[in-house]
């Protein structure tokens, strides 16, 4: 019976794993002739959302500051997206989700927490699964990607047409306030918000960041749109999400495929024994 339980709490934490990411598929794919952006060649998921204040705080990657929203002039609630996160303060929370431990994973840090550089390949040798910061063909693919694997879109909603301002949180709704991650529409690949809400910082890519933000207009949308910021950035405006690879589902089904056969092999000793007895 505790068997029976064990495994079923195995199989719904493989399930919660899961529940805010969404997997990218048609590996191999073509860049987008109009950028040169795009392709990747493995299948891997990504965060449904942006990441929320309250996930962020729970690490303790931050410096206090990501709770912008709620400044007493607002009061997003912490659902709202952490913003005020520089680049290295989200890739220690990759880290975070990696590994529980803000300095080890796919980014390594010195003694003093200071960036020295990203290996993704021997992360995923000791992790299993790993959670990075997207790369910009990682994130481009799953914003612009069309569902049906017929090319690129302008916008994440998988057409040529801005969304509208209940669809996406950027100045078309006078708003100028992060929402709740999620509130807008559901982009063609299961996203949410990479059309605004806040923009989003790429892995290594010079500082860049992409998708918009809740201040700025449409064009801040397309999928032609890249955005400088300084690394070490920390800016309202600016938040972030992650990917897993491979995806978490394989890695804890592999898991689950030891355990089970760890199980089977112990049921087998012990019914020896019994015998024996």
């Amino acid at each position: 019976m505790k068997i029976k339980w064990m495994m079923l709490a195995l199989v719904a934490l493989c399930g919660m794993a899961q529940a805010a990411l969404v997997t990218i598929g048609n590996a191999g794919n073509a860049a987008d002739t109009d950028t040169g952006y795009g392709a990747v060649g493995y299948t891997y998921q990504i965060s449904a959302t942006e990441v929320t204040i309250a996930e962020f705080t729970a690490s303790g990657a931050g410096n206090g500051n990501e709770n912008w929203w709620n400044d007493g002039t607002r009061t997003v609630g912490p659902n709202a997206p952490a913003s005020n996160v520089s680049l290295y303060e989200a890739m220690k929370y990759c880290n975070w989700l990696t590994s529980g431990n803000i300095n080890n994973g796919a980014y390594k840090f010195n003694g003093g927490g200071g960036y020295m550089f990203t290996d993704r390949a021997s992360a995923v040798t000791t992790y299993g699964t790993i959670y990075a910061l997207p790369t910009e063909d990682e994130w481009y693919k799953a914003a612009y990607f069309k569902s049906d694997a017929s090319g690129y879109s302008v916008f994440a909603n998988g057409t040529g047409a801005a969304p509208s301002g209940t669809e996406a949180n950027y100045d078309a709704n006078g708003n100028y306030t992060a929402w709740v991650v999620g509130s807008g529409l559901q982009e063609q690949n299961g996203t949410y918000d990479m059309m605004g809400n806040v923009f989003e910082w790429m892995e290594l890519s010079g500082g860049v960041v992409r998708g918009g933000d809740c201040f700025n207009y449409e064009y801040y949308l397309r999928s032609w749109d890249r955005v400088g910021s300084y690394t070490a950035n920390e800016n309202e405006g600016i938040g972030f999400r992650v990917v897993a690879i491979p995806e978490p589902a394989t890695a804890l089904l592999f898991g689950l495929g030891g355990l089970g056969a760890w199980l089977v092999r112990r049921n087998k000793v012990k019914s020896k024994e019994e015998m024996d007895d």
